[in-house]
């Protein structure tokens, strides 16, 4: 992968996972539900529960990386949802690789459908122009990204996502993919997800494998470790800490 490519994977990965994880659904609980790594699902956060998301992207053959920090908050309720996403990235340019903070995202997403079987979640996101280097587009931007969550069966979900990133620079990025999850274990998944990225500097076609686990605390605390590994771009880490808030009594 040329360094070219490698800076818009980079960034584009880091744009999408400006809100890459959300609540877990509460008819599913103590089990997985909202812990994927590239495709957005479309749960809400639960009313007084927080989520805590970093993801460490490894790109292959190259002295890259990109981590991004998210943290999740229900507002008034479980229709609206506030989050932020912190991304940092290495990558490498025409002399060498340098480390910097790319665009800050503050997002809000609302919870349109919330049926059995389908969640709607539409999303807007704010792209603040605090990137250094070439982590990010260094200007104000907006993504809009729209997740849909299907439930096919006891054991398999699915989850499909459409959106854009436009930046003044007219450096527009769209998005498409699908994911399906298989639910080996209520606290063990195997999961693939499919990602298309569409920007003028061409197509990337990502096809990433992996799996996800569980461990829930008595205190409601829920710890998700995650492995995954993406083809042409490299492996990925991931690790989310959900518990609850304030009062959450009746």
């Amino acid at each position: 992968m040329s360094s070219t490519a490698l800076n818009a994977v980079a960034v584009a990965l880091g744009l999408l996972r400006a809100s890459g994880a959300v609540a877990q659904d509460p008819a599913a609980a103590p089990s997985i539900s909202d812990n994927s790594f590239l495709i957005e699902e479309a749960y809400n956060q639960e009313p007084h529960v927080v989520q805590h998301i970093s993801g460490l992207q490894l790109f292959r053959d190259a002295d890259s990386w990109m981590y991004t920090f998210t943290q999740e908050w229900p507002l008034f309720g479980q229709k609206n949802q506030l989050s932020y996403t912190l991304p940092i990235a290495r990558l490498r340019n025409g002399i060498g690789s340098a480390t910097g903070v790319g665009d800050v995202a503050v997002n809000y997403r609302y919870q349109l459908v919330a049926a059995d079987r389908l969640a709607v979640a539409p999303r807007l996101s704010v792209l603040l122009p605090t990137a250094s280097f070439r982590s990010g587009a260094g200007e104000l931007g907006m993504q809009f990204n729209l997740p849909v969550s299907v439930t096919i069966t006891r054991q398999l979900v699915t989850h499909w996502n459409a959106g854009t990133t436009f930046t003044p620079s007219a450096r527009t990025v769209y998005n498409l993919g699908a994911s399906a999850i298989w639910l080996v274990r209520p606290a063990f998944n195997a999961l693939v997800e499919v990602v298309w990225l569409g920007a003028a500097s061409g197509d990337e076609l990502i096809v990433s494998p992996g799996i996800r686990w569980a461990y829930n605390l008595r205190n409601g605390l829920q710890i998700v470790p995650g492995l995954a590994y993406a083809f042409d771009v490299g492996p990925f880490v991931y690790l989310s800490f959900e518990h609850p808030f304030g009062h959450t009594g009746p």
